[in-house]
């Protein structure tokens, strides 16, 4: 058993007999009244993100995970489908579960896949991946590293803010926790 106030992004849980992942979590001191846990939850089942609120002394059943290597192959309509790399054994997920990761995954990219029993539930990220920009404004000239910066697309979809002086063509580190330009591969 875990206290909501121990719950932290990415923790998975068991209430009233649904898988749920913590996507924010936010300690909330109202001027009045008891201290809340404000929460934006993802049911793992059912597809559905829900806000709500919990005492920070609630307790939940976390949620046992494990984890396999895996490589992403490829999307087919509303699947994203993935292989064990030892095995051959291929997995599916649906893309609305994992939209956002979607974004900073190519093809034959490795991931962790994240298992509740025999469920599939979720892809764990590497901290940053390789995307080649798409689209972006011309670079300006004498830009430094330390201007504002400029929306880039890259290869996946993703935008990204990054240093004017990028251009497209360039391959592009990407931390995957915070969605942010780290340096040129």
């Amino acid at each position: 058993m875990v206290e909501a106030i121990n719950l932290k992004a990415g923790m998975t849980f068991i209430k009233d007999g649904k898988l749920i992942k913590v996507v924010e979590t936010n300690h909330h001191k109202p001027g009045k009244g008891n201290t809340v846990m404000q929460m934006k939850l993802y049911d793992v089942r059912a597809g559905s993100t829900v806000q709500t609120t919990m005492r920070p002394t609630e307790k939940v059943e976390q949620a046992i995970l494990d984890t396999k290597e895996a490589q992403y192959l490829y999307r087919q309509d509303d699947m994203a489908v993935f292989m064990d790399t030892e095995t051959y054994e291929q997995y599916e997920l649906p893309v609305s579960s994992i939209e956002s990761e979607l974004k900073y995954l190519l093809e034959n990219t490795m991931v962790k896949i994240s298992f509740y029993g025999n469920e599939v539930i979720g892809v764990d990220l590497p901290t940053t991946v390789e995307l080649k920009v798409v689209e972006t404004a011309p670079s300006i000239k004498g830009a430094t590293v330390t201007g504002s910066g400029k929306p880039a697309t890259m290869e996946t979809g993703l935008v990204v803010n990054v240093p004017d002086f990028i251009q497209e063509g360039e391959v592009l580190v990407i931390n995957t926790e915070k969605g942010t330009y780290t340096k040129r591969a």
